[in-house]
């Protein structure tokens, strides 16, 4: 009796532990890469130089600050040509042009306020049929795949778990996936936590289709 109580009480400790300490450690890891925008300072005005001591935080500050600004000047007329020549530039490097190429339409894709990826939390048969899981919609299936396809088709993303950032690409029959009535947060925690933090119920979900398959 004594031998449960003490593994009950120490697996409630884990579960307060594990997500602060795992928390804290991604933390640290993003805090250390931004604290490489330092570099981009002269020495004379480092915080270390300045105070004689390092200032959690300022790498953190300085590149959001770097992201803003950038922002702001490439969103004015001058700031645009810039961008354009500057890919311009880029795409005469070969190895360096396939790079940026791909990972700058997987941003625009991702990031743009007029794309619809990770905009969508579906339901999806998956890794056959009678078998669910959440994915999310990426958008339609283009290039020499829509030849092939006959009917309306959607191109998903399908996360593994507990780690999101891995998963598979498929196409489904539009008629074949239901849209969920939730946000990708929820998705995405309900994904992360293996089912076990479910997103509230709400009254009327809508859908993608009115009949799955």
């Amino acid at each position: 009796m004594r031998g449960q109580l003490i593994k009950r009480y120490f697996i409630t400790g884990l579960l307060i532990w594990v997500p602060l300490a795992i928390t804290a450690w991604v933390l640290s890891l993003i805090a250390g890469v931004a604290d490489q925008s330092l570099l981009l300072l002269p020495t004379a005005v480092h915080p270390h130089t300045l105070l004689g001591y390092d200032v959690p935080g300022i790498g953190i500050l300085l590149t959001v600050l770097i992201i803003l600004v950038t922002g702001i000047l490439a969103a004015n007329f001058i700031g645009q040509r810039l961008v354009v020549w500057w890919e311009k530039l880029l795409a005469r490097i070969p190895v360096v042009n396939s790079i940026y190429n791909s990972v700058k339409q997987v941003s625009d894709t991702l990031f743009s306020s007029s794309g619809n990826a990770f905009r969508k939390a579906l339901l999806v048969q998956y890794p056959h049929a009678g078998s669910w899981t959440i994915a999310f919609l990426t958008g339609t299936p283009g290039g020499d795949v829509r030849n092939h396809l006959d009917d309306e088709h959607v191109s998903v993303y399908v996360p593994t778990t507990p780690n999101p950032t891995s998963g598979f690409f498929l196409i489904f029959k539009k008629s074949d996936v239901i849209e969920l009535d939730m946000n990708v947060d929820e998705a995405l925690k309900y994904i992360i936590s293996m089912g076990v933090v479910a997103p509230p119920v709400r009254k009327k979900p809508a859908s993608l289709s009115s009949k799955t398959h």
